[in-house]
């Protein structure tokens, strides 16, 4: 009998040996390897969630117009473009949409089978390609980690379904030209997906839209995970080019892909207010000024701050060496770099999710003040 695909192991899964490690100590693991907010949404927020009274029919596949206004409104605050609400569709979390768009895509262009997305990133990139029966091209990125568009080859450009663009980057926290990126899809009839979810956590300058570069064939992908400790209600938004917004849409429609009622009710709460995304800012600029001086202190590593999101990544000459020393001196779990491709193997990923007081605890245990 023929083995089909079979599932690699999970990433974070990966990790489970060191939990010994971490569970050993008074006060139990600190998780620092997966970035899963820990600090409250807004009281409203949950407020809009229990009382929207729309529990009981199935809520627009596209999201109700209150949701796709406010995400509508919010892109016009926030980056300054104009986007027709039409140009506007509701998803089930980003990274349902991420895993799944170059399955829609290969159908509406089945003699193209490439998906490219940069070489050291979120890992459901390139597992969206296996997922599809698709290539996965990693595009090589340069000395300051945006996208090396240059690198990418004739030929894969030719048989591309799409780029994925992400900036602020997960893991890297590095910000990419985004108008370039945008540029090369419409030279080369590419699609360009953009993945901008932690576009409200960027440190080095404003935080940038693909869509400033104009609808036409770029689609940006917005998440409340991030932005709105809203992780576990699944909400976000995708926006840009109508012809492929639209497909989208119809197409899931048929998948089923809905975002239930009393989340988007709550989501469109949670766009329509600023304030508490700009006291998350001030929150986790706070963890990561403090994780990088606990582990400079400790390790003697170099670890610079991220130009956006809420991750620090550092070189620590063998990730996988890294982890199993912080565990067994921390009790906490990291990232080793290689989750994200094999570019990131020297390295490692702290995702500064978790409360003061368990950062403070990790810096006990190291003895760091």
């Amino acid at each position: 009998m023929t083995a089909g695909f079979v599932p690699p192991p999970y990433p974070y899964d990966r990790l489970d040996r060191f939990k010994p490690l971490a569970n050993a100590f008074d006060g139990g693991l600190v998780d620092l390897s997966i970035g899963t907010p820990c600090d409250a949404p807004p009281r409203f927020v949950i407020d809009a969630l229990s009382q929207s009274n729309s529990e009981r029919g199935y809520p627009p596949s596209i999201g109700t117009d209150a949701l796709r206004r406010a995400a509508q409104a919010w892109m016009s605050r926030r980056f300054g473009v104009d986007v027709p609400v039409a140009q506007i569709g509701a998803c089930v979390g980003t990274k349902e949409f991420v895993a799944t768009t170059a399955q829609w895509l290969h159908l509406r262009s089945p003699h193209r089978d490439t998906v490219l997305y940069p070489a050291v990133s979120y890992p459901t990139y390139e597992m969206s390609a296996t997922l599809a029966g698709c290539r996965a091209v990693g595009v090589q990125v340069t000395a300051t980690g945006g996208l090396d568009l240059a690198s990418i080859d004739p030929a894969d450009a030719a048989r591309a379904l799409l780029l994925w663009v992400n900036s602020p980057n997960n893991p890297t926290g590095a910000l990419d030209d985004l108008n370039a990126a945008a540029a090369w899809g419409r030279a080369n009839d590419v699609p360009v997906f953009s993945d901008e979810c932690y576009v409200e956590f960027t440190w080095d300058g404003p935080g940038r839209t693909i869509l400033e570069s104009g609808l036409d064939g770029v689609v940006a992908v917005h998440s409340l995970s991030k932005r709105s400790n809203l992780a576990g209600l699944r909400a976000g938004f995708y926006a840009g080019d109508p012809e492929l917004v639209t497909y989208l849409q119809e197409v899931r429609k048929h998948v089923g892909m809905l975002v239930p009622g009393p989340v988007q009710a709550a989501a469109a709460v949670a766009l329509a207010d600023d304030d508490h995304v700009t006291a998350q800012r001030d929150v986790y600029r706070r963890r990561l000024e403090r994780m990088a001086h606990i582990v400079t202190a400790w390790s003697g590593l170099s670890v610079p701050f991220p130009s956006g999101a809420f991750y620090l990544w550092f070189d620590a000459h063998d990730g996988w060496e890294f982890a199993e020393k912080f565990a067994t001196a921390a009790g906490a779990l990291a990232s080793p770099g290689d989750f994200y491709g094999a570019g990131g193997a020297n390295n490692v990923r702290i995702a500064v999710v978790q409360p003061d007081d368990r950062i403070e605890l990790v810096a006990r245990r190291l003895g760091v003040s």
